[in-house]
């Protein structure tokens, strides 16, 4: 049967969550960041990093596994290179120092690359690579993440989805936004599914503890995530990993923790570079050489069973404008899960203007 979802306007729904986060102990301007942060996955129908994670946030800083009053610091500063230690604070508000700081060297230096070491989970990372692209520059993030994946023709973790992404500008067009794990899916969407009661998930997503294939959400759960397209996904993963743990001098592979990891934390690694585009050719004629080529791609006749040709991104504006109108949805399991952190603090949550079924 589909699952029920509550649906609230993005307004609404930020500030409950921004709500929850300041009842956590952490200060008005990073609960406001992260808040918006996750919201912003919501919107572009991204909901595998969007409010669902805050089930695992809010428990996380609960146990003292994440620091909500920290902001990290710099290590080290030189030419357009920055390394960047956490603290152990929250994710969002290290990506935002690291991103910030990416961006002025960019503008000094041309090209910048900003790595951060004991962080935690910073939500979905376009929100930080756009930081780039929406200030005229290309912007690419990565980040490693908790040994759930195993290399090609293993059957134990030893690496996380280490997301790749890349933002950059367009002009008439929409930007360039590629925001893909290195794993067939986001281990995010698997936990979901597990919050809000799917038994099943798709073949192909992950396997059980002995590297056999599963559709079974649980076995999925407490298994393992598939790398995406086998030994590449694996090379691309191990990649991601050198430029953030093992470039930043953090944790690697087995030492990193994560969502699911308790008693410990999660000591992620983050990896932002930025291209200044004008130091290539005039931003103007960048736009329209991208313009040029989204549309050469989007104009390719689409194969049998499609009506279109998308490019990347193209998805994710589209569930925004949509969920800007109609409002965002979210499953009974996560909403629940929410108000039972709002009931324990006393918070008032927003009335769900509409009740639908989703698929």
């Amino acid at each position: 049967m589909p699952e029920p979802a509550y649906v609230l306007s993005a307004e609404n729904l930020e500030g409950f969550a921004r709500a929850l986060i300041r009842a956590a102990g952490v200060p008005p301007e990073a609960a406001a960041l992260t808040a918006r942060s996750l919201v912003s996955a919501n919107l572009r129908g991204v909901d595998s990093h969007g409010v669902h994670l805050l089930l695992f946030y809010l428990e996380q800083i609960e146990r003292r596994e994440i620091d909500p009053l920290g902001e990290g610091r710099v290590v080290s500063e030189m030419g357009g290179c920055l390394l960047y230690d956490g603290g152990n604070a929250l994710g969002q508000v290290v990506a935002d120092r690291c991103s910030d700081h990416g961006v002025r060297l960019t503008r000094e230096h041309g090209l910048s690359l900003v790595v951060a070491r004991e962080s935690n989970h910073f939500g979905a990372a376009a929100f930080w690579a756009q930081k780039y692209s929406a200030q005229g520059l290309i912007g690419a993030v990565f980040c490693n993440a908790s040994p759930i994946v195993p290399p090609w023709q293993g059957k134990e973790g030893r690496v996380g989805t280490n997301p790749i992404c890349m933002s950059a500008p367009g002009g008439a067009e929409r930007p360039f936004l590629l925001d893909m794990a290195t794993t067939t899916v986001a281990a995010n969407r698997i936990f979901k599914a597990m919050v809000n009661g799917q038994t099943q998930i798709p073949p192909g997503w992950a396997m059980d503890a002995d590297g056999v294939p599963t559709t079974d959400t649980r076995t999925a759960y407490e298994g393992l995530i598939s790398p995406l397209g086998g030994y590449k996904g694996s090379g691309l993963a191990l990649m991601v990993e050198i430029l953030c743990g093992v470039l930043g001098g953090g944790a690697m592979a087995t030492q990193v923790g994560g969502l699911r990891f308790r008693g410990r934390p999660f000591r992620a690694s983050q990896c932002f570079l930025g291209i200044d585009i004008e130091r290539f050719l005039p931003l103007r004629e960048f736009q329209a050489r991208m313009d040029w080529l989204i549309r050469e791609i989007k104009n390719t006749p689409p194969a049998k069973g499609y009506t279109e040709v998308l490019v990347a991104g193209e998805p994710e504006w589209r569930a925004e404008e949509r969920r800007r109108r109609e409002g965002i949805p979210l499953e009974a399991g996560t909403w629940n899960g929410l108000l039972a952190f709002a009931d324990r603090w006393g918070i008032a949550p927003p009335a769900p203007h509409e009740r639908v079924e989703t698929a």
